[in-house]
């Protein structure tokens, strides 16, 4: 982790974000449920009401080799805004460095910044 940093995506990066959704769902085994398109992530991650966030992992040798995706969810309970995590994807090459956990707890930062009552995610169980 030591020469990787986290930093907010940009609309910039909607390339790379589709190209590492496309890792996610072949490693989830689910390439034929990908529909997204480099166009539809600049619409819906930075147009005028973003649905989500993401947060990159970038080396600086290796470029970018992970993401987080979370977008705000709402507790009736607690009457508080809480962070859903969608998706986590570290590459292959880089996976066993602290990069995945670092991006977990850098939403966890987040989820404590903006005052949310709880952070959830969920895997398949197989994951």
């Amino acid at each position: 982790m030591s020469n990787t940093v986290l930093r907010f995506a940009t609309v910039d990066d909607c390339g790379t974000i589709l190209e590492l959704i496309q890792e996610l769902a072949s490693y989830e085994r689910l390439s034929s449920a990908v529909r997204a398109t480099e166009a539809d992530l600049r619409a819906t991650l930075f147009g005028e009401r973003p649905a989500a966030e993401v947060i990159l992992a970038e080396s600086s040798a290796a470029g970018i080799v992970g993401f987080a995706l979370f977008f705000q969810n709402y507790s009736t309970f607690l009457a508080r805004p809480g962070i859903w995590l969608e998706d986590l994807y570290v590459r292959g090459s880089h996976r066993g460095q602290g990069i995945g956990k670092a991006l977990i707890l850098s939403v966890a930062d987040i989820a404590r910044e903006r005052d949310c009552g709880r952070m959830e995610w969920s895997v398949l169980n197989w994951n």
